[in-house]
């Protein structure tokens, strides 16, 4: 086995981890789709991918691999701007529900 030092194995689960993200974004949307009998992704897709984009990062960033840091450079601003998206809406939602419910039109 090789001898590897305590900061290349946190180096290593940090890389795992973020590998571990990857596959539960795409677990969570089976199973989500699955249950509901049509493609759809959840909320949680988006967070497990900002996650394992964050982990995947540090790590590319530590390894100093440039193809790799640009590739999930993108993938975290698509995935941020994807958890806004669904914020906003929600938001909009909401305060549409509220103004229904006193009588007010937007």
């Amino acid at each position: 086995m090789m001898n590897l030092t305590t900061t290349e194995i946190l180096i290593l689960a940090v890389g795992f981890a973020g590998q571990a993200m990857f596959f539960m974004r795409f677990f969570v949307q089976w199973l989500y789709s699955e249950k509901h009998r049509r493609s759809l992704i959840p909320t949680a897709f988006w967070y497990f991918s900002l996650a394992g984009s964050c982990l995947l990062l540090t790590y590319a960033i530590i390894k100093q691999d440039p193809v790799f840091i640009v590739g999930q450079s993108t993938g975290f601003i698509i995935y941020t701007r994807n958890l806004v998206l669904i914020k906003r809406e929600q938001n909009e939602k909401l305060a549409q529900q509220s103004a229904e419910s006193t009588g007010e039109e937007r």
